[in-house]
């Protein structure tokens, strides 16, 4: 077992993002875990995310900590996330994460890769 606490986060970049940061507290190469890590994502104002809409493998769940966050799937349905809200994608799941506030949101990621 490997005991990780929040000042373990370490930045990274994620594809597809603008006017983001974020961290990450267990990923695949640093714990063993093969299909598995959790990071912090804060987005900025007109912040947001693309995902492919198809050959998307990722499992997603997001948790919103603070500020909202508004999510629309392949349909075209939006949803909007506020703290302590949360939402899953299964895989092939595309959608568009975009912060339409005047303010900054954070969630809580955790993400399940393919085996």
């Amino acid at each position: 077992m490997i005991k990780r606490t929040l000042a373990d986060l370490k930045p990274y970049d994620a594809a597809n993002h603008f006017k983001m940061t974020a961290m990450r507290i267990h990923g695949k190469e640093e714990t063993g875990a093969e299909n598995f890590w959790m990071g912090i994502s804060t987005f900025l104002p007109g912040g947001g995310a693309e995902y492919a809409y198809e050959d998307n493998p990722l499992e997603k769940v997001y948790y919103m900590l603070e500020g909202e966050m508004t999510v629309t799937d392949k349909e075209g349905t939006k949803y909007v996330l506020q703290a302590g809200d949360s939402m899953s994608f299964p895989p092939n799941e595309g959608r568009h994460l975009i912060n339409e506030s005047n303010k900054a949101a954070s969630m809580l990621v955790i993400i399940n890769y393919p085996k």
